[in-house]
């Protein structure tokens, strides 16, 4: 199952952005029996919050939201208009903010940026159940 949605870029469309993960998880569960836990609901409202924030923090114009979902995982794919590949920066508990990407780094099972003609895309893997570990990603925090 996927959706895609197109957001204005402007400041409601990260609330917006969040409310679509919301309800795709939702139609997921409904049409295809899909169940994420509460800890991947949450966490993929929050990779959406951040990867949104950032594209309409840096790059001008519409950001594209895509949701994908199987018995496994689900995919937040975001695309905008900067083709600038961002860099999660070091950690540093003194910096106020720009922790945006270290944190969905943490979080997700997978994370990694297209270039594209116009633009990037970059997509993060959140997986539905948590891992042998209590994590949500499976592995152990580092």
């Amino acid at each position: 199952m996927r959706a895609d949605y197109a957001l204005s870029g402007d400041d409601g469309c990260i609330a917006e952005a969040r409310h679509h993960a919301v309800a795709f998880l939702d139609q997921a569960h409904v049409d295809h029996h899909l169940s994420a836990t509460a800890r991947a609901r949450d966490l993929t409202q929050l990779v959406v919050s951040e990867l949104v924030t950032n594209a309409c923090k840096y790059a001008p114009g519409p950001v594209l939201l895509e949701l994908r979902i199987n018995a496994r995982a689900v995919d937040v794919v975001v695309w905008d208009s900067d083709p600038t590949v961002p860099a999660a920066r070091a950690a540093d508990p003194d910096r106020v903010g720009q922790h945006g990407l270290e944190i969905v780094k943490a979080v997700t099972e997978e994370l990694f940026t297209e270039q594209e003609p116009v633009g990037k895309r970059i997509t993060a893997r959140i997986a539905l159940s948590d891992g042998p570990a209590g994590h949500a990603t499976g592995r152990r925090p580092q």
